[in-house]
């Protein structure tokens, strides 16, 4: 285990820091060419697994992936194939930590492929490290095999694992399981938590090479500075006013589950930092926050409950009396305030954004663009070459 490589990643990869990396070095795309897909009418997914090393040394990293969730994911609100708006699935994977089964290769499935961006941030901070055995190819392998990847081939399908070890650790040949992934057409990012040439001495780089990725090295003593904005506090209010507009339904404890998962990674969030609140409040008022299997606003909105056949006692108590025709509208009043609360964190948001941009360019004094930066520029060019686009920054 190496102690000193204190690590910053990902996420989106898409969850990541803004540690800084030399500009011929941040990101090595694929040599191969892509094919581009033929038209599709099914719904564009993109579709991320995050394979993180969760070994004593790990701590930076999985500190980053936490508070970069957000700002990865808003990202790619924009991303759409053929004018349809893509939906974005997060997996998450640890490996590398000694409580974890030796049998199975110190390796976890956290969460399967999911739209549950509360529940991937849930996660992420029950994480906790422990020394272990880092075994890439198993982990990679174990990913590719069990996870329920789409088979559209317009889809994007992608790998990203963050670690410090060689790659080449494990009983799993890191080459089968890279070559296993391509032939899926599921693409494989490595981000060596150490310097450029240990991560190609160690075979990150060459992981990357064998399945169309792009390999990308961190920076792991920068510490990103805390720029706090003028509209972090009004945010922060209009979060609270967007949480008003849930309606949770299911079983009782379902319901409270739910409310109380929603309302701690607000929390989460807000003890991290205030500008990583305020990315979540984004994250919150987009069209990648939903919650259908809980919420009956956004299951009526996608047509996964009908009223009129909803068992009242899946309803909180005080709304279980109401007719059909009085839910319905108390359904639609919720809908249209979470719109209105939703359109003013969005024109916050672009303000935001702007002062954030400007205080960073001070701040830079021309240094090398910020790890997430790479990591979100990797994923966009995979899905460009997809056939994939992206509203201009």
């Amino acid at each position: 285990m190496r102690a000193p490589i204190a690590c910053a990643f990902l996420l989106a990869s898409l969850f990541v820091s803004s540690s800084g990396i030399s500009q011929e070095t941040a990101v090595r795309p694929a040599t191969h060419e892509i094919a581009v897909p033929a038209k599709t009418t099914s719904k564009p997914r993109i579709e991320v697994a995050l394979l993180l090393d969760t070994s004593n040394s790990m701590d930076g990293l999985i500190n980053q992936a936490r508070t970069k969730l957000w700002k990865i994911v808003n990202e790619f609100e924009s991303a759409r194939r053929d004018g349809q708006r893509a939906d974005v699935y997060v997996a998450l994977y640890e490996y590398g930590n000694d409580r974890l089964s030796a049998e199975k290769g110190h390796i976890r499935q956290v969460v399967p492929l999911t739209l549950d961006l509360d529940k991937i941030s849930e996660e992420l901070f029950a994480l906790t490290t422990n020394g272990g055995s880092e075994y890439c190819g198993q982990v990679i392998e174990q990913a590719v095999r069990e996870l329920e990847w789409s088979d559209a081939k317009a889809d994007l399908r992608c790998i990203f694992i963050a670690g410090n070890e060689p790659f080449t650790q494990g009983s799993v040949d890191y080459h089968d399981a890279c070559r296993a992934a391509a032939d899926k057409n599921i693409t494989v990012s490595t981000i060596h938590c150490g310097s450029y040439d240990e991560g190609v001495n160690t075979m990150w780089a060459d992981g990357a090479k064998l399945a169309d990725g792009s390999y990308m090295h961190i920076d792991a003593n920068r510490v990103e500075p805390n720029i706090v904005a003028p509209q972090d506090e009004q945010l922060a209010e209009l979060n609270k006013q967007l949480n008003s507009t849930y309606c949770a339904y299911g079983g009782d404890e379902e319901r409270k589950v739910a409310l109380a998962r929603q309302e701690a990674q607000d929390t989460n969030a807000a003890e991290s930092a205030p500008a990583v609140a305020s990315l979540r409040s984004v994250t919150k008022a987009s069209r990648l926050y939903r919650n259908a299997n809980w919420d009956l606003v956004d299951a009526v909105n996608e047509k996964k409950v009908e009223l009129a056949k909803l068992d009242k006692q899946q309803l909180p108590e005080e709304l279980r009396d109401l007719s059909t025709d009085q839910l319905a509208a108390h359904v639609k009043k919720l809908a249209d305030q979470r719109s209105g609360i939703q359109e003013k964190i969005k024109k916050l948001a672009s303000e935001r954004a702007k002062y954030v941009a400007a205080e960073r360019a001070k701040l830079a004094e021309g240094d090398s663009e910020s790890l997430d930066d790479a990591i979100v520029e990797s994923v966009r060019q995979q899905a460009t070459a997809n056939s994939f686009e992206f509203d201009e920054r």
